[in-house]
């Protein structure tokens, strides 16, 4: 499939790894349909005129998006209920969506490929160690010229509003090597990011090291809009087929619709 690790990492040029200029952000945001929060984009909204059919939640938890009645959507989560709840304590008395299919969210490795009509993944992208093999497993299961509809929170409105963007060298190698050369530094960015980014004391650290053997879920990567653009434009240039159908704010979040091309 376009954009593999292999052939990525075997390719990657100077003008492969740049960032895009600003004229090509640009160029990109007038290609797209961009709603405008004011004018009714909500997420049920934007599921009502893109999703049909029969199709994948990556990750629904407590929060699953409404799409139209006649369409069916299966669940995939890396856990069974019964596990969620033991990961998410917090979540004690909420009522969680039913998982119909247990799996990594980031591979799809049970889904066969152009099998569904559309994936939704609502703040899941930011837990992803990965985010560009998530997207080429979303894309890779869904039929040509159908959606994958990604809800990402937007920085500046949550928790990681200190947080830097991950750049994009950073996600790119990610992709290449696989995830376990940053995989400390991001547990240890959401640590001192809840103590004022002082260096890591002693309990720290091992608060650090314990999430990491629990494999918590956190926020491993963080964006704000603009940023984000960014990153799906390199995602075309290393090769991946999809167009952007649509981009826009939602409050506290921002949408991308991804079309399979």
């Amino acid at each position: 499939m376009p954009g593999n690790p292999a052939a990525v990492s075997e390719a990657i040029t100077s003008e492969i790894v740049s960032v895009p200029t600003s004229d090509a952000i640009h160029e990109l945001w007038v290609q797209i349909d961009h709603w405008q929060s004011r004018a009714g984009n909500t997420r049920h909204a934007v599921a009502c005129r893109f999703l049909k059919g029969s199709g994948l939640e990556v990750g629904g938890l407590h929060g699953p998006i409404r799409v139209p009645t006649i369409d069916r959507v299966a669940n995939v989560d890396r856990m069974t209920v019964e596990g969620l709840r033991q990961h998410y304590p917090e979540l004690a008395g909420t009522e969680l969506t039913a998982v119909d299919i247990v799996d990594d969210g980031e591979t799809l490795a049970t889904v066969p490929a152009d099998s569904q009509d559309f994936v939704i993944a609502s703040h899941v992208i930011e837990h992803c160690e990965s985010p560009l093999l998530a997207i080429r497993n979303w894309l890779r299961v869904v039929k040509i010229g159908c959606y994958v509809m990604i809800v990402v929170p937007d920085k500046r409105f949550t928790f990681d509003s200190e947080r830097p963007v991950t750049p994009w060298h950073h996600i790119l190698r990610d992709y290449t090597d696989g995830p376990d050369w940053s995989r400390w530094s991001h547990y240890e960015e959401v640590v001192r990011s809840q103590g004022k980014w002082v260096p890591l004391n002693e309990d720290q650290a091992a608060w650090a090291r314990k999430l990491i053997a629990q494999r918590h879920s956190i926020h491993f990567h963080v964006w704000e809009p603009q940023d984000f653009l960014e990153f799906l434009v390199m995602a075309k240039r290393i090769g991946m087929t999809f167009e952007v159908a649509q981009f826009s704010q939602n409050g506290e979040e921002f949408i991308a619709i991804l079309q399979r091309t």
